[in-house]
């Protein structure tokens, strides 16, 4: 299966300061990436990238086998994009815009665009700029699916939403997910709401890709393990697996990445304690990665 998105050694550097570095990864159909990380962390940079609106300052980013500065209007077509900041047209109505993105789509489907009209409450007849903020972001996530796309990027598009439309938002996610022909990246703050579409997560820490991967493998190898020692004691763990470590008393608590089940009998061996593994959920995870 081929890649829909290839990003070989990206970087991006503005005056002296890189955001960007060296990222290498790829993104096939049937994806659900979650790209998580801190403000500032280069997660719109990256999107933008990848959508060809700025020029990679070394390596490349690809969009079905084309450099994403490069592509034509057929390979747009293919795409969706929902921007942290919308960019609707405050004097036109959510019809208005309907009419508008729909004159320049190939595909359009309708039967899908009412069922959202319906169930997101948006107020079709209104001018966008008397819209919320949410309902803003609710008509630019309708206009980037209403095309069926086959690559689907959205940037933060649930901070302004309340918990239903969220939920409601994420469901879609879920639907688009099933059909294996298309590939979705999403940036977001909101670590608990990953977990309930996401099958891959990237995570972003000051320009680099420290983790991609399956989610359900990322929270299978990464805990929290607790050694008790019969007494106080001060040892060292130098596991080159352990990132973190905290004594306390007769307690040493480990986070510890690249877990393996047979690690839990050597760590009693090794050390003469007694040993307790915590699985860790995502937003745990995030945090221990992003101290």
């Amino acid at each position: 299966m081929s890649a829909c998105v290839s990003l070989n050694n990206l970087q991006r550097q503005f005056s002296r300061v890189t955001v960007l570095k060296g990222i290498n990864a790829r993104v096939f159909p049937g994806q659900v990436i979650a790209l998580l990380g801190k403000n500032g962390a280069g997660k719109t940079t990256l999107l933008e990238t990848i959508l060809g609106f700025g020029f990679p300052s070394g390596g490349e980013a690809t969009l079905w086998q084309v450099k994403a500065t490069d592509i034509s209007g057929e390979l747009k077509q293919r795409i969706g994009f929902v921007p942290q900041q919308d960019e609707l047209l405050p004097s036109l109505t959510g019809n208005d815009h309907l009419k508008l993105f729909k004159s320049f789509r190939a595909h359009w489907n309708q039967p899908l665009v009412d069922k959202l009209i319906a169930e997101w409450l948006i107020p079709m007849n209104m001018h966008t700029g008397k819209m919320s903020v949410g309902q803003r972001q609710k008509l630019s996530i309708l206009l980037a699916l209403a095309h069926e796309p086959e690559l689907l990027i959205l940037d933060e598009p649930v901070a302004s939403l309340d918990p239903i439309a969220r939920r409601q938002f994420l469901q879609q996610l879920v639907d688009i997910a099933a059909d294996e022909n298309r590939a979705v990246i999403f940036s977001t703050h909101i670590v608990s709401d990953v977990e309930r579409v996401a099958n891959q997560v990237w995570m972003l820490r000051d320009g680099d890709l420290v983790y991609q991967g399956g989610l359900d493998e990322l929270k299978e190898s990464f805990v929290r393990v607790t050694l008790t020692f019969d007494q106080p004691v001060n040892p060292k763990i130098n596991w080159p697996q352990v990132i973190k470590q905290k004594k306390s008393g007769n307690q040493i608590q480990l986070t510890v990445e690249h877990w393996q089940p047979e690690m839990e009998q050597q760590l009693a061996q090794e050390f003469s304690a007694q040993v307790r593994v915590e699985y860790l959920g995502l937003e745990d995870i995030f945090l221990e990665m992003n101290p």
